[in-house]
């Protein structure tokens, strides 16, 4: 008798996408700690690396063990450690900082998709990993003074009941209605978004300046624009509110026009920050109680949605999409 059972199809689907990730965030460290001057910077990014690559590994032996394929996810062809560094200082540890923010919930909810409890444990550990990288990113960039910490607030005195529907006020409607000022709970989601979007904006303004193929840097070009609207009218809505939007400092591109990946991985990254975005905008949506906010978020989703399919449809284009493992197609086979 088997002393585990087989695994499960949702446990298939995770690790092969855990699989994706893990061996993209692989190549990029490896260009981010060839370029880094920072000793603390290096120290965080290579400990990382050594913690993370025997997962991947670990997910190769299960595949074996079930008798499935190896995915090929990303490998030494797609990156290029000999090019100059195409970002200062700080943007690698700004991006190790929002991958890990990525894989936390990736991790979480591949535990409630999983089963078995050798798989269950798997997750467990990659999400404690990614909980301390995060937390050292977030320390590094607060010391450096590259990261904007959420306003303060006076501290509520008692605790308070809506007393009319007027707090659900703003809606797009009519623009001259009046809006209350945000809540904390909203104000968290607005500078969760910018500060991402900002990171975000960093990285594929980069991206595009060396990109090979000119269809993919226009698409990087167009994922810029969208990202500076998406910064431009949250920060609007915060400073309506007498609220300073987050500034980080540092970590912009360089003038380097030569590019340390291919553009099958670039495009991949940009599409798993399009997913986190998705995901996050719908959180937003969910706990924003004034009627304006989510109508922002819904306009946003879509356009991002938008985005990020297109970018599929260059990477199928280009052979570059990998298929996840798929279920058996059973009216094909009754056909037969």
């Amino acid at each position: 008798m088997p002393t585990k059972p087989t695994i499960t199809s949702s446990e298939l689907g995770a690790l092969w996408i855990t699989y994706q990730q893990k061996t993209m965030i692989l190549r990029m460290l490896e260009y981010f700690i060839e370029k880094s001057d920072d000793e603390k910077a290096e120290e965080i990014m290579t400990n990382l690396y050594n913690d993370i690559s025997p997962y991947v590994d670990q997910i190769v032996s299960v595949l074996k063990e079930e008798g499935a394929a190896i995915p090929v996810g990303y490998t030494e062809e797609d990156v290029n450690k000999e090019v100059p560094k195409l970002y200062d200082n700080g943007f690698d540890i700004m991006f190790v900082r929002l991958i890990n923010e990525i894989s936390m919930a990736l991790h979480s909810l591949n535990i409630t998709m999983s089963y078995r409890e050798d798989i269950i444990i798997f997750f467990k550990e990659l999400t404690a990993i990614t909980q301390s990288y995060y937390n050292q990113c977030t320390q590094y960039l607060l010391e450096k003074g590259m990261l904007s910490r959420p306003p303060y607030v006076s501290m509520p005195k008692t605790a308070e009941f809506v007393k009319n529907t007027s707090y659900l006020g703003g809606l797009p409607i009519n623009p001259f209605s009046e809006k209350r000022s945000l809540n904390t709970v909203e104000v968290a989601h607005l500078h969760h978004a910018i500060e991402s979007n900002v990171t975000g904006l960093q990285m594929i303004l980069g991206f595009a300046q060396c990109a090979n193929e000119i269809q993919v840097k226009n698409y990087f070009n167009e994922g810029a624009e969208l990202s500076k609207s998406v910064i431009k009218e949250l920060s609007e809505t915060l400073l309506e509110s007498g609220i300073q939007a987050p500034v980080p400092s540092g970590g912009n591109a360089t003038r380097s026009t030569v590019a340390p990946f291919s553009d099958k991985i670039m495009l991949y990254c940009v599409s798993l920050f399009c997913s986190f975005s998705l995901g996050a905008n719908s959180l937003g949506t969910a706990f924003s109680f004034r009627n304006d906010l989510p109508t922002k978020m819904t306009a946003f989703s879509k356009d991002i949605f938008e985005y990020a399919h297109k970018g599929a449809k260059i990477l199928i284009k280009n052979g570059w999409m990998e298929e996840p493992f798929q279920m058996e197609e059973r009216k094909q086979m009754t056909k037969k």
